[in-house]
């Protein structure tokens, strides 16, 4: 891609600048300025080959809308809020609604598809936006930050920093479609673990409708097992979402509360050897098998397909603003959201 600087232009029509991470083996990221999104990252499978093992556009031209999400941030509030609506300090609040009459992922015009102002410095990338007061129906001025960071060890770090002047909700996550297997084929062959005994059931539009027990169901990742043949499993929760489209719920904190950082998923390719690891300070893992990718034009000749790619998405509960437990995802003036998740590729032999 080429993205080039055109300062005399407005804002909405200067093209992204693009930024390289690497480390001392070979491996590299490469990240937009539009979306704050992960555009590629190229690492070697068991004999050395290098692949990119990230879905994304051709363009900045396509990350300016970004339909799909590939790579980016999301904010100010990702995954659903039902109807777009919620209280906050004793008002009603109507944020945008954008998929099936809910809001998901910020609203059309959300963080994923904002022009952040991107640094190199501290041996990273530090990005920055500052979100208005209004935007996307959300209450306050914020200021977010991100900072991405790639070690010899395989390594991606992202620390999140916001700041508001109002109360307001918060929820940011990071976005990459991953395939392990560097787009040879889709996923079902990956292996898939999640350190999570539940996970949220939803309804026909995407929000949670109740905690659920893994055990006997396809959602069971607690032993690693191929994402393939889960799909196809009689499962009423797989028919509705046309796949996996769920939250798990990585602790027994009730109250969605950040903790420690410590790893949570991992996820292996037989083919390649590259095995990926999540971890991260965030309560719940939504875990997406692209199952809305059918015919979208990516970097290959030849359209995505259903399931070529698949997400993990760390963050609070979907819809906990509507939950007993919304006090724990307000940012109020004074207060410091901070998120860290660290996505680490390795090969296992």
């Amino acid at each position: 891609m080429n993205f080039k600087s055109a300062p005399t232009l407005p804002v909405a029509c200067v093209d992204a600048q693009l930024f390289t991470l690497r480390n001392a083996y070979g491996m590299r990221v490469t990240v937009s300025e539009r979306g704050a999104a992960l555009v590629s990252w190229w690492a070697p499978d068991r004999y050395g080959r290098m692949a990119d093992v990230l879905l994304g556009y051709p363009s900045d031209a396509q990350y300016r809308g970004n339909p799909s999400y590939f790579g980016a941030i999301i904010g100010r509030w990702a995954n659903r809020i039902a109807a777009g609506r919620f209280m906050l300090d004793g008002r009603p609040v109507q944020a945008d609604v954008n998929d099936r009459g809910n809001h998901l992922h910020g609203g059309a015009d959300g963080f994923h598809c904002a022009h952040w102002r991107g640094v190199m410095a501290h041996g990273g990338l530090t990005l920055r936006h500052v979100s208005p007061d209004g935007e996307g129906g959300f209450p306050g001025n914020v200021e977010v930050q991100v900072f991405y960071q790639l070690d010899d060890d395989g390594c991606l770090s992202i620390e999140y920093q916001a700041t508001s002047d109002a109360p307001t909700p918060i929820n940011l996550t990071s976005h990459p479609y991953f395939n392990l297997n560097g787009g040879a084929g889709d996923v079902g062959d990956h292996m898939l673990q999640i350190d999570a005994d539940y996970y949220l059931q939803i309804d026909p539009a995407g929000i949670p409708v109740g905690r659920a027990g893994v055990g006997g169901t396809p959602f069971d990742f607690r032993q690693p097992a191929a994402i393939g043949p889960r799909l196809r499993w009689p499962d009423a929760q797989i028919r509705l979402a046309g796949g996996f489209d769920h939250c798990y719920c990585l602790s027994d904190d009730a109250m969605g509360n950040a903790s420690a950082l410590r790893t949570v998923a991992r996820v292996y390719d037989p083919g390649s050897g590259r095995q990926l690891q999540v971890a991260t300070t965030e309560a719940g893992l939504q875990f997406y098998s692209g199952n809305c990718l059918e015919g979208v034009q990516g970097r290959s000749r030849q359209p995505y397909s259903r399931h070529d790619g698949f997400c993990l998405e760390a963050g609070a509960f979907p819809d906990q603003l509507n939950g007993q437990h919304a006090a724990a995802v307000i940012l109020r003036p004074g207060q410091v959201y901070r998120q860290t998740t660290v996505y680490r590729l390795s090969l296992q032999c």
